[in-house]
Parts: structure tokens; C-alpha cells; sequence
């Protein structure tokens, strides 16, 4: 069985990069608006048969992607698809996993059920806010990790004395698994959300006296998250040449400006997401070459093991 890749809207620049590893054009699509924003796809490019990947991060504008990826496979169906496969680097709503108040939707869920309904049989994600997404999904979940990728790229920036640092409670596996590759000592900073763009971080757990923070988080939306964990390590003593490293860049609302006034060394995430200009010291790692491997073992029926995240 022939295979193919398919671009969504949100990152068409990784989608190419994916292919060309893979060495196989992009298959060719056209997406219209309707005056009232309505969404059409057409596919140019037969799917009849074959295996089909559709690259679509569901970055922001979040809903708009979402339905981008939704009318691509409804589309690869219903031209004859034999395999249909999402490519989701970045899962948006997958903080939306459990009701807090109990009065809420779990958009997580109704997202997931609305991605098996459109035909997509296997989702492929990299790291994910919560590995509990696993358990919304009908369909199989392939959950990739960029934390390899981007503690190799950290390395050659480490001060002699370094720490990983867990922004919240929630960020304390991922700081495991930064801290176990790069053989540092960790800690932790105790955070409480306000708000969706506020937070405010308690008292730090660890050793952080003198050191140089490398905080690691899955994702910097508003920036909130690491604006208070570098005040509440600078206020117990750390160094203010702080790194951090984050797998998806989204920087919305007020991020690049928090981030810039914090005067951090450096900032290292992937291009899960479309990259665009920052007066940031931004590191790109490149997730193209995990992905198109990825790509290879699921069309061939080969093992993910060694790309898998891991607690």
C-alpha cells in the first residue's frame, strides 16, 4: 500500500519538511472560505488505497485548525482512503481533560470523539499536557516526545551548575525526564492559577540556591507560568541566567513581553507550531525528522518504542 502527507493550515512549513524526509511530494488540497467563514476542502491529489497522514498542529486559532483537520479527513473518507492517520503535534483542549467545578465541558473528549467521527483512525501527538488524554481517545494515541530532542539541544548551554526546574506540580515527570537525560539535580516551584492569563508561584522544593534554572514546562501560552516560577527561584537565591525549554511555543497574549523582561538566557521549543519572529533568543528544534521516522514505522507496521514518552 502507497502512502501519502497531507498539509493542514496551521504549519504547511513542517508539513514540507516532513515530506521531503519521507522523500514524497505533499499531496495537493485546496482550502476556500465562503464569505461567512464557512470552511471548504477539496482534495487535488487521489487518496484511493492509501495510507494517509494529515499534518495539522491545532495551534491558535484553535477551532478554526481543528476544522481544518476535521474537513481533510472527511474528505481522504469519502475519496477512499484505506488509512486514515492525524498528525497532531499540538493537541489544543487537551486541557480540558476532567471537570473542575463540575459544571463545565470536558473539551478534551468531545474533541476526540469528533476526530474518530471524521475517519481518522490514529492520532499522533508529542507531549501532551496530560498522558491521561490516552484515556478520551476511541481510536489508538501514538504519544511522541521532543524532550530527547530538546535536552540535546540544551546541553551544550548548561551552566556547571544547573538545575531542571518543574514550574508547577503538573511539569514534575517532564522536569524528571529532562533531569534523568542531562544527569541534573531537579526542583520544583508550588504554583496556584488566578487566572488564565495569572498565576502565582509559593515556595520552591529543591536546592536552587546559587544554581542556574533550566525551567522545562510542555507549553508557554501567556507566559504566566514562567514569569512566576523565575521570580519565586530568583527570590530563593537561584542565578538570573535562567534557560527554558518548552515543546510547544504557542506566546500568546502577553508571553513575548513577560518572557522579554525576564532577561532569560535563552528560550529552546520546537517548531510544533509555526514559528514566527521574536526579539526572544529563540532556539527552533526541529521535530520533522521524529515525525517522518514515526511516519515510516506506522506505515510500515515497525515499533514507536524508542519515540514514545516515558515517565
Amino acid at each position: 500500500m502507497e502512502f501519502s502527507v497531507f498539509a493542514g493550515s496551521s504549519n504547511p512549513s513542517l508539513a514540507k519538511s516532513i515530506a521531503e524526509r519521507l522523500a514524497i511530494p505533499l499531496g495537493l488540497r485546496a482550502l476556500t472560505r465562503f464569505p461567512d467563514t464557512e470552511l471548504r476542502v477539496e482534495l487535488k491529489t487521489t487518496v484511493r488505497g492509501r495510507d494517509v497522514y494529515l499534518i495539522q498542529p491545532t495551534g491558535p486559532p484553535v477551532d478554526e485548525h481543528l476544522m481544518d483537520l476535521l474537513l481533510m479527513a472527511d474528505a481522504c473518507r469519502r475519496a477512499g482512503a484505506a488509512k486514515i492517520t492525524a498528525v497532531i503535534p499540538y493537541f489544543g483542549y487537551a486541557r480540558q481533560e476532567r471537570r473542575v467545578s463540575g459544571r463545565e465541558s470536558v473539551g478534551a473528549r468531545l474533541v476526540a470523539d469528533l476526530i474518530a467521527a471524521s475517519g481518522i483512525e490514529r492520532v499522533v501527538a508529542v507531549d501532551l499536557h496530560t498522558a491521561a488524554l490516552e484515556a478520551v481517545f476511541s481510536i489508538p494515541l501514538e504519544h511522541l516526545s521532543a524532550v530527547p530532542l530538546l535536552a540535546e539541544a540544551l546541553r551544550p548551554h548548561l551552566s556547571p551548575k544547573a538545575v531542571v526546574v518543574a514550574p508547577d506540580l503538573g511539569a514534575v515527570k517532564l522536569a524528571r525526564r529532562y533531569a534523568r537525560i542531562l544527569d541534573l539535580p531537579m526542583a520544583i516551584v508550588h504554583k496556584t492559577r488566578i487566572s488564565a492569563e495569572q498565576v502565582e508561584a509559593g515556595g520552591v522544593v529543591g536546592d536552587v540556591q546559587g544554581r542556574s534554572p533550566v525551567i522545562v514546562d510542555d507549553m508557554i501560552s501567556t507566559g504566566g507560568t514562567i514569569e512566576a516560577a523565575h521570580q519565586a527561584l530568583v527570590a530563593a537565591g537561584c542565578a538570573g541566567d535562567a534557560l527554558v525549554a518548552s515543546t510547544h511555543g504557542l506566546f500568546t497574549g502577553p508571553a513575548l513581553e513577560r518572557l522579554t523582561a525576564l532577561g532569560i538566557r535563552a528560550l529552546f521549543t520546537t517548531d510544533s507550531l509555526a514559528m514566527r519572529a521574536t526579539p526572544l533568543a529563540i532556539h527552533p528544534v526541529g521535530i520533522a525528522p521524529m515525525l517522518a521516522e514515526a511516519i515510516k514505522r506506522l506505515h510500515e507496521g515497525r515499533s514507536l518504542s524508542d519515540l514514545l514518552a516515558r515517565e
